[in-house]
Formats: structure tokens, sequence, C-alpha cells
């Protein structure tokens, strides 16, 4: 029994239980073996779907000759991927110069590339996101404080300070922003649980070598981004709560 891809199933108008010859070429010598499809597998990767099968390997040491502890390859998982490169000097050192050990970037470096692009493509959209978030933050402070400029003299008048007065108004934006932030955090968890479960937003495999938008929930990730948003939020408040200091009691009681 073997698996074949999606891909080479539809090429050779193949399905599960049918049979599949194959041949094995080694030294000259052509040898032919049957087996049956037992399944169809697709990883979206078609430099995987393309060139490979998946059987037993007692198949190939048969027709090879091999010993039971003898294979062409062996995969090797770490549990950290930081350490993939030393990882792989460590297993290079044991296994003498016969052998060679290659790392997944060095045998698919394509896909790493890509996926280096997409991490400086969300880098450029998270800088716009807070560049776009700033400017609305500060929009929104300055028309609060034009829209009260006579409250704020009359405050003044009455003896408020500066300093009391801005505390107002951060935290009335603050109040904005945090409901906000509620919303939103709301809304991207809901639609992450749904593209989880249902995979609703669809991608052509073969430009991102998967069938849909992949998903997952760091909690960590949303804390931290929640809190430095929140202190970020603040810090861009006190430089429109400045113009509070600015404003006359008396020329504020007369503005229209």
């Amino acid at each position: 029994e073997m698996l074949i891809s999606k891909k080479i199933a539809q090429l050779l108008h193949l399905k599960v239980g049918d049979d599949l010859r194959m041949y094995f070429i080694a030294e000259n010598l052509t040898r032919g073996r049957k087996f049956v499809i037992s399944g169809i597998y697709s990883t979206g990767l078609a430099e995987f779907d393309e060139m490979y099968v998946l059987g037993d390997i007692r198949h190939i040491r048969k027709l090879n000759g091999w010993a039971e502890n003898q294979a062409s390859g062996v995969e090797i998982l770490v549990s950290d991927f930081s350490k993939l490169d030393e990882t792989t000097n460590e297993v290079y050192e044991l296994t003498g110069y016969e052998l060679n050990a290659q790392t997944i970037k060095q045998l698919y470096p394509q896909i790493f590339d890509w996926v280096e692009i997409q991490d400086v493509n969300v880098i450029i959209i998270l800088i716009l996101m807070v560049l776009v978030s700033a400017i609305t933050i500060i929009s929104t402070l300055l028309i609060l404080i034009l829209e009260h400029t006579r409250n704020i003299g009359l405050l003044k008048a009455l003896g408020a300070s500066n300093a009391s007065i801005r505390r107002i108004f951060i935290m009335a934006s603050l109040y904005i922003a945090f409901y906000g932030l509620l919303w939103g955090n709301l809304l991207g968890l809901g639609l992450i649980c749904f593209q989880s479960e249902t995979g609703f937003l669809p991608l052509p495999e073969e430009s991102y070598f998967m069938s849909s938008v992949p998903v997952s929930i760091g909690w960590f990730e949303i804390i931290a981004i929640n809190v430095g948003v929140m202190i970020i939020s603040t810090l861009l408040m006190l430089i429109p709560s400045m113009i509070v200091r600015f404003i006359s009691p008396v020329r504020a009681l007369r503005f229209e």
C-alpha cells in the first residue's frame, strides 16, 4: 500500500483502492512492483506533491538488500527551531565525512524566503497602523479640547489647574481608546475562531503553499499589544493636551 498526492492522483486519474505499478531503477536494473493506493494527501507544497509518494520503508529495504537498521536518510525534529543550525553542526560532526547533514532551510530555501517576505509585510502593516492610530488619537483629543474651550476657560476661572484639566481630557480619551480595544479584541478573536473552525478565507495553494489563511491565538502577544497600545495612547495624548496651558480664561469664555 502507499499514499500518493492529490496532484499525482489527478495527473494519473487514480483514486483510493486503485492499483499503481512503480518501477525502481538502480545499477541499470529495473524492477517493477504493484502497490494499492490506500490514501491521497495534499500538503499544498508543489515541491512535495509533485515528487513524493509515501509507503512502507520495508519495500525499499527489500529491493535494495538493506538491513533492518538501514535507510537512505533520517529526519531529526528539533524542539527549538532557533537552534536549528547549531543542532545541524552537532549532527554533522557526529556522522563524519561520509554522510551529510542538511537543514530544512537548505533543502527548501524558497519556502523560508517566502515566510521572511510575509514577516516584513506584517511589520510594515503594523507600522502603518500605529501611525494612523497616532494621528487619529491626536486629532480626537484636539477636537475634544476645541469643542470644550469655553468649559476649559470656566474651569480655570473657578480655580482648576492646568494639570487637572489635562487629566480630564486624557481620561476621556483613554475611555474611548479602551472601548475601541475591547470591541476590536472581541471582533478580532471572533474572526480568528471562526476562521480556525471553518477556513472561510481561502488562499491559492500554488502561491501561498496552503489552502486557507492559517490562524492561531497567542495570548501573550494579545496582552502585550493591548498594554502597548494603552501606553502609546497615553503618551500621544500628552502632546495635544499641552494646549490647555495656553488657553486664557477670559478669551475662552468669549470663544464661540
